[in-house]
């Protein structure tokens, strides 16, 4: 896959291409260090690939994506800044990477390129499909004025609250600009799993089982939350977790 890097740092071009070295097959078939470069290279080298960066010099990221005839490539951005997260991913973007990247976040982010684009072999993608989130990523949470960065291998429940979803991570429990039907489908199901209509847990975060009512199950996750699991889940739960 042909990449293009942009950013208006010589030096985080030079560590992405070093990192990238090592994937072979990513392909880095350009450079740019600003908008009007990459315009220009995106027109001659038809990139299949954006490693991104937000704030430049002239028009930022965001603009440049704008202003690109469709179909775009797909874009992984790479900033110092986690506050352009959510609009990040309102362009639909694969991942989000702070800088300095870290070798292990962009190895799990060109997976998730295979995971979207269809295997390596070129067989083409299934219809619909969409990548999954692995348990190291991040997302983005803001209520009101505080903000967090956190990682979904962290957040031990998440509840629907109509068209958002309550997620709790160690004393905080914000809301998540998502329902909980869309973040099922971005979650891995080895290390979340739909306990009821309201609530998805993980995992790892159990503490202990006990049996409930009708053939039901109580989740004690570790923490004190507690969550039921209906008789119809609890057995989809022991068939998932049985050798």
């Amino acid at each position: 896959m042909k990449a293009l890097l942009i950013d208006d740092e010589r030096l985080a071009r030079n560590e992405l291409r070093r990192l990238l070295a090592k994937h072979a097959d990513i392909t880095v078939v350009g450079e740019a260090a600003n908008a009007d470069e990459a315009r220009d290279c995106v027109g001659k080298l038809g990139p299949e690939l954006l490693f991104l960066d937000i704030q430049m010099p002239g028009d930022d990221g965001f603009a440049l994506l704008e202003t690109l005839e469709p179909p775009l490539p797909q874009v992984i951005f790479t900033t110092a800044y986690d506050e352009f997260a959510v609009k990040a991913f309102e362009f639909n973007a694969l991942d989000y990477l702070m800088k300095p990247v870290d070798p292990v976040r962009l190895a799990a982010a060109l997976e998730r390129l295979h995971d979207r684009e269809g295997s390596p072999s070129g067989a083409p993608p299934s219809a619909g499909r969409i990548a999954r989130l692995a348990p190291e990523d991040k997302v983005f949470v803001r209520e009101g004025e505080r903000c967090w960065f956190v990682e979904l291998k962290m957040i031990r429940l998440m509840e629907s609250e109509g068209n958002y979803t309550r997620v709790h991570f160690g004393d905080a429990q914000p809301q998540l600009f998502r329902s909980l039907n869309a973040m099922e489908e971005r979650l891995d199901p080895r290390c979340f799993f739909r306990a009821n209509r309201r609530q998805i847990i993980n995992l790892a975060w159990i503490d202990r089982i006990e049996p409930w009512f009708s053939g039901s199950l109580l989740i004690h996750l570790k923490g004190g939350l507690k969550v039921e699991l209906s008789r119809r889940q609890a057995q989809a739960f022991r068939d998932q977790m049985s050798l």
